[in-house]
């Protein structure tokens, strides 16, 4: 069980649950939260996020990724704690998980919506599932391309914060793009932070991470640029919705995302580990005092 729950990587749920929280409470800003709807919204996210690190363990060691070289948390599978053939069942057995619990999800939330919002919904579900599997695994997995930035921004931000907001409230309001973008760009943050970690060992597998494209000076500025708009994005937010100043309660998280950025700059190699872990727990802090402030003062 050990070995299952270190393949799982527990740190990375609190991030993969920002997005969710951020939706739930504009939703109840809007008056129109729903505790089940709420919960079913954390379950389908959470089995998504394990089945993305289950499929991440494999890809990674079946395709050469994960070496002696590697200075990050050694994989399961290429430790031999866990056979291929294990994960692969763990990985099918999460997403038929991940989806049963988004179908019932969809009941819930959906059961009064016209049936194409259904189908479309569900459609976003099997795309976030094959995302989650894609990531490294397969015949040509895009976050070998550098292209994991777009995916943790879609996923993370938009889906994450607009798609859950939709499920309470059956509405879009397109404002709502720029809380969403900050979760999504502390959450490429996240993953920016952990490529420049790993920069040297991806170099020599050959996997095209954005940090490895443009190299590890480009990618403190890119870093710094990411938790700058973040925060941006979510002041122009309150700005354009003519909030009180109790909305802008997140502020409070900036010193946190300013040590961040600024050991991005500092460090390098396992010396970043540990800051991975700061900024999803700085990006969950930031959507709690983000959502306080726009539901309760």
């Amino acid at each position: 069980m050990k070995h299952w729950i270190e393949a799982a990587r527990p740190r990375t749920l609190p991030l993969a649950l920002s997005c969710i929280l951020m939706g739930s409470f504009l939703a109840a800003a809007a008056g129109q939260f729903n505790a089940l709807v709420c919960a079913l919204c954390c379950l389908t996210t959470i089995l998504l996020q394990v089945l993305s690190n289950f499929a991440n363990d494999y890809g990674d060691t079946v395709n050469g990724k994960d070496t002696d070289a590697r200075v990050g948390p050694k994989r399961q599978v290429q430790l031999g704690s866990i056979s291929t053939a294990q994960m692969r069942r763990a990985i099918a057995f999460s997403a038929g998980a991940a989806l049963v619990s988004g179908l019932w999800l969809l009941y819930e939330a959906l059961h009064n919506a016209p049936a194409q919002t259904f189908w479309v919904f569900l459609g976003v579900g099997i795309a976030a599932i094959v995302a989650a599997i894609t990531y490294t695994a397969g015949k040509n997995p895009y976050g070998y391309a550098g292209l994991g930035d777009v995916s943790v921004l879609l996923f993370f931000g938009w889906v994450g914060v607009l798609g859950s907001y939709y499920l309470y409230t059956q509405q879009f309001d397109w404002l709502l793009l720029l809380p969403a973008t900050s979760c999504g760009l502390f959450a490429v943050g996240v993953l920016n932070l952990n490529n420049m970690r790993d920069i040297e060992s991806d170099t020599l597998t050959g996997k095209r991470s954005v940090p490895v494209r443009i190299g590890k000076q480009n990618a403190a500025y890119y870093h710094g640029a990411l938790l700058a708009v973040g925060l941006g994005c979510s002041i122009l937010y309150v700005l354009l919705k003519s909030d009180g100043w109790g909305s802008l309660l997140f502020l409070l998280a900036t010193p946190l995302f300013f040590a961040n950025g600024r050991a991005a700059w500092l460090k390098s190699g396992p010396s970043l580990d540990p800051h991975l872990k700061q900024l999803a727990l700085t990006t969950l802090l930031f959507v709690v005092l983000f959502g306080l402030g726009q539901a309760y003062l």
